[in-house]
């Protein structure tokens, strides 16, 4: 038996325009992300906010993990909205080949040994410093027990706030808002709606309902944006790796759980947040000038689809190792 295969000339034909919701979403998908990512978050926080962990108005009480309901109260929403949110619209707009794409920057950890020196040692230091001129003098060497909490909290910061949200903001919205607007447009998007996805949760304990005051919100807002500049940089100069992405944005909560309570056992939170937004507003500033608006993100590649590669030569720079494009 032989198999007759017919020749068909697909000259003057385009694929067929998808309809329906999965055409909305592929049309428009980083409008469709931050919808979910926002829309879910919010809605699976409001039992928790309604708790008596937030205004007390719920009857529902989460039950506590490691000391906290903020793993079973908090937690559950940061999963569904940016990660949840990421892997619904990949999947729908871009189907098999973009949802490797997307967990593949997970995998982008063979950058130089700086970079996690950054993430793991300078960062951290710099966090620390921050905090010294706010403190009035009260200020304390950390317990052996309190530095032998680091690497543990770290490992658990990395699958809980280190996956639930950047698998979202920077593997799924940035290379797009960046393919769009540049670096400079990129972190002018992402930062403020980063900063929005977690306003509602200051009317629950994680922000210290209902003794926070006004301002600090605010204070944390303006910090948010300012970091996500430094966030950009890294991400682009490590060759789009995930892990540092990671490491960088956990390192700053793990610092602060993790050494805070007994280097500053006066602080409150809203003080620790003004010298973090200061040192971190300057540090985006030096950034915007040195680059030039650009965050390490190259022009030219705006004009090549969103999935190509990064240039082997480029990769080499950046990311500090002869591995080509890995």
């Amino acid at each position: 038996m032989t198999n007759t295969i017919e020749a068909r000339s697909t000259t003057g034909t385009a694929p067929q325009e998808r309809r329906g919701v999965p055409g909305v979403i592929t049309r428009h998908p980083l409008l469709t992300f931050f919808t979910l990512a926002l829309g879910l978050s919010w809605l699976a926080w409001v039992p928790y906010i309604l708790s008596p962990h937030g205004m007390g108005v719920w009857d529902i009480h989460f039950p506590e993990v490691l000391g906290s309901a903020q793993f079973t109260g908090v937690l559950p929403g940061a999963l569904l909205g940016p990660l949840g949110s990421a892997f619904i619209v990949t999947a729908v707009a871009d189907g098999r080949a973009g949802l490797r794409r997307w967990v593949g920057r997970l995998f982008r950890w063979r950058v130089a040994w700086y970079w996690y020196a950054l993430a793991l040692v300078v960062v951290p230091a710099l966090i620390v410093l921050s905090a010294v001129p706010f403190a009035g003098g009260d200020v304390h060497a950390p317990s052996a027990l309190a530095l032998s909490a680091l690497v543990p909290g770290l490992v658990i910061q990395l699958f809980s706030t280190g996956l639930s949200e950047e698998p979202g903001w920077r593997d799924f919205a940035l290379p797009r808002l960046q393919h769009r607007f540049g670096g400079l447009g990129a972190a002018a998007v992402l930062g403020p709606i980063w900063a929005l996805w977690h306003m509602p949760l200051y009317l629950s304990d994680w922000g210290g309902w209902p003794n926070a005051h006004w301002s600090e919100p605010v204070v944390f807002a303006l910090f948010t944006i300012t970091f996500n500049v430094v966030m950009i940089q890294v991400f682009n100069k490590t060759g789009e790796s995930l892990p540092l992405a990671l490491l960088l944005h956990v390192g700053v909560n793990n610092t602060i759980s993790s050494l805070f309570p007994e280097m500053y056992p006066s602080m409150t939170a809203g003080t620790l947040m003004i010298g973090l937004t200061i040192m971190s507003t300057v540090a985006a500033v030096v950034l915007l000038v040195v680059t030039r608006g650009r965050l390490g993100y190259d022009p030219a590649r705006r004009a090549l689809p969103i999935d190509a590669p990064i240039p082997s030569r480029a990769t080499t720079s950046l990311v500090g190792s002869h591995d080509g494009n890995r």
